[in-house]
């Protein structure tokens, strides 16, 4: 059994990482709300978006929308994949990259996969898996912007322009809630429309045209789409850390209760060992006299 000393080291210290544990599910409660609150505000308006585009596209015939809706001749792959820069959010990002890893492997070996990665983690684990990444961007995952992630659609639209990618997809935690995060795979490129005749009619006059509003409101939609994902992600990372840094201080409060325990009951023994021995001291010197 560990002596006194080094059992009281070990309490201290866990009380020391429980105090720090407590502080980050504190900090990330606070970044959770924030990002919970722009994660909800957003998902009406691109679903909206969503819906008119789909809409209109439903009632015009033949091919609609421009190149971001008809299907180049690439068969490779652009994933843009959303991690964090920290650790200690729980499996936020090895489940993410486990999926992402999967399907290099799997679904899309084939024809080829390259990753955009947002955020620092993931990009050693890419590289040792001989996952190619074109690019990294790290600060806008500490404050999401639509404008960085603008430039970040931009580059992709351009390069699905260009013929080089076949398919452009994000993938991402999606959030349920600060326990529940679900890695989604989502195509952004080419965009698929509904076949004409699905849509509801309704007496709308549109100016410009039909045909002129879909395709300016194409990339638009493609931008809100990934600057949604973003956000999720955002509201994920805290959400995994809040419930990972609670369960951590759960977890070092059980083991201080423990450690405690195991100290009492060693000073008790040692308290008991030298009554003992004064008792058999003294009995000693009795019976020698």
């Amino acid at each position: 059994m560990a002596n006194l000393k080094e059992i009281r080291n070990r309490i201290t210290s866990v009380a020391s990482t429980m105090q720090i544990t407590s502080a980050m599910k504190m900090v990330s409660a606070a970044k959770l709300k924030r990002a919970q609150d722009a994660i909800t505000q957003m998902r009406p308006y691109a679903e909206k978006l969503q819906e008119l585009m789909q809409n209109i596209s439903s009632t015009l015939e033949g091919e609609v929308g421009g190149a971001f809706t008809k299907q180049n001749a690439s068969e490779k792959v652009l994933l843009v994949v959303f991690n964090s820069n920290r650790g200690l959010c729980g499996g936020f990002n090895s489940s993410i990259n486990k999926e992402v890893i999967k399907a290099a492997k799997g679904q899309f070996k084939q024809g080829g996969l390259d990753v955009f990665a947002i955020g620092k983690k993931g990009l050693e684990i890419f590289n040792r898996e001989g996952i190619k990444v074109v690019d990294n961007l790290q600060d806008i995952v500490n404050k999401p912007t639509f404008d960085q992630i603008t430039e970040v659609t931009a580059w992709a639209m351009e390069k699905y322009s260009n013929g080089e990618y076949g398919k452009v997809l994000v993938v991402y935690n999606k959030f349920k809630n600060a326990a529940v995060q679900e890695v989604t795979f989502e195509q952004v490129l080419p965009v698929e429309l509904p076949k004409s005749g699905n849509a509801v009619s309704s007496e709308y006059i549109f100016s410009p045209s039909k045909e002129q509003i879909l395709v300016d409101l194409i990339p638009k939609t493609i931008k809100t789409q990934m600057f949604k994902a973003l956000l999720d992600s955002a509201a994920s990372e805290h959400g995994s850390r809040m419930t990972a840094m609670h369960n951590a201080t759960d977890n070092a409060g059980a083991l201080k209760s423990e450690l405690t325990l195991t100290y009492n009951k060693a000073r008790q023994a040692a308290i008991t060992n030298e009554i003992l021995e004064i008792v058999s001291g003294a009995e000693a010197l009795a019976s020698g006299n």
